[in-house]
C-alpha cells in the first residue's frame, strides 16, 4: 500500500511539473525546417539565441525551401527557411529577409576550364555539350550534377538560365549544397551549382573545387553585396503570420547586427553593416 501511495504521489508530481512547463512560455521549442543553404547559419543563430533564452530550444531541420513553406502552412514548423524570393502563390506567408547569397557554378579544382559562357552552360545542362573538350577542357565526358526539385537553388538556377526542369539532362541528382560539393570534389569531370556562401567556405578550407565566374563577374561575397554578381537571392525566414513571442525574438535576432559575424562566417551578405 505504501509503495502504491508513493507511486501515485510521484505520478501526480510529474503531471504537475509537466503542466507548469506547458503553461510556461519559457519552456518551448521553435522548429525551423527548409533550406539546406540556410540551415547551418540558423543552427548557429539558434545556439546564440538559446544562450539568452535558456528555456527555449531551437531545432533546425533541412529538406529544401519547399518543405519549409509546406511545413509552416501545415503548422508542422514554427519558421520556414527559404533561400529565394517568394512567389505570388506564396503571398499568404509572412517573410523576413535575414541575409543575401548568390548561386554559382563549381567544377573540380583540377579542371582547366576557368569560365563558361551562358549558352555553354545551357548546352551542358541540356545535353547538347557532352564533353569538356567542346569548351576548352580535356577530352572527357561531363558529369552534370543537378539539384532535386524541393531545393530553391534549382529554381534560382533554372530561372536565371531560362530553362525548364524537364530540359535538364543530369547524370547525378543531389539534395543539399554539401552533397553537390562532395560530388564535384570527388569527380574531376563534374560540374554543379551551389550556394556561393557554402562553396566559398568549403574551398577556403581545402575542398578541391573552383567557383566559376558568371558573365565575367567573380562569385564573391563582395560582388553579391554590391549587386554586381548577377545570380543573387534573399535568404528568408517565413511564418504563417507575424511571428510572436520567442519566434519573433529569434527572427529579430537573426536579422540584427548581433548576428552579422555569424552571417559573414557562413559566407553570406548581412543586412546590417
Amino acid at each position: 500500500m505504501r509503495n502504491a501511495i508513493l507511486i501515485l504521489l510521484l505520478g501526480a508530481a510529474a503531471l504537475s511539473l509537466w503542466a507548469r512547463r506547458a503553461e510556461d512560455p519559457a519552456h518551448e521549442t521553435i522548429v525551423l525546417t527548409g533550406s539546406s543553404t540556410m540551415a547551418p547559419l540558423m543552427a548557429a543563430i539558434g545556439k546564440r539565441f538559446e544562450e539568452s533564452h535558456p528555456g527555449v530550444r531551437v531545432d533546425v531541420h533541412t529538406g529544401g525551401s519547399s518543405r519549409g513553406i509546406a511545413d509552416v502552412r501545415e503548422a508542422v514548423a514554427t519558421i520556414g527557411m527559404v533561400s529565394r524570393a517568394l512567389e505570388p502563390s506564396e503571398s499568404d506567408l509572412f517573410a523576413v529577409p535575414i541575409a543575401h547569397d548568390g548561386v554559382c557554378l563549381i567544377v573540380h579544382r583540377d579542371n582547366p576550364v576557368r569560365a563558361l559562357e551562358r549558352e555553354q552552360i545551357r548546352a551542358i545542362y541540356t545535353g547538347r555539350i557532352e564533353r569538356w573538350s567542346a569548351v576548352g577542357g580535356r577530352d572527357a565526358p561531363i558529369t552534370v550534377v543537378h539539384k532535386s526539385a524541393a531545393h530553391s537553388t534549382l529554381r534560382v538556377f533554372l530561372h536565371h538560365f531560362g530553362l525548364r526542369n524537364e530540359q535538364v539532362q543530369p547524370d547525378v541528382v543531389v539534395g543539399d549544397n554539401e552533397q553537390a560539393i562532395k560530388t564535384v570534389a570527388g569527380n574531376p569531370d563534374a560540374i554543379g551549382y551551389v550556394s556561393i556562401g557554402t562553396a566559398s567556405h568549403d574551398a577556403a578550407h581545402g575542398v578541391p573545387i573552383r567557383l566559376l565566374p558568371l558573365a565575367g563577374i567573380e562569385p564573391t561575397v563582395e560582388n553579391v553585396r554590391t549587386g554586381r554578381y548577377p545570380l543573387r537571392r534573399p535568404l528568408l525566414l517565413v511564418t504563417r503570420g507575424r511571428p510572436e513571442g520567442a519566434a519573433k525574438a529569434l527572427v529579430e535576432l537573426a536579422r540584427s547586427s548581433r548576428c552579422t559575424d555569424l552571417v559573414r562566417r557562413h559566407g553570406f551578405v548581412p543586412l546590417a553593416p
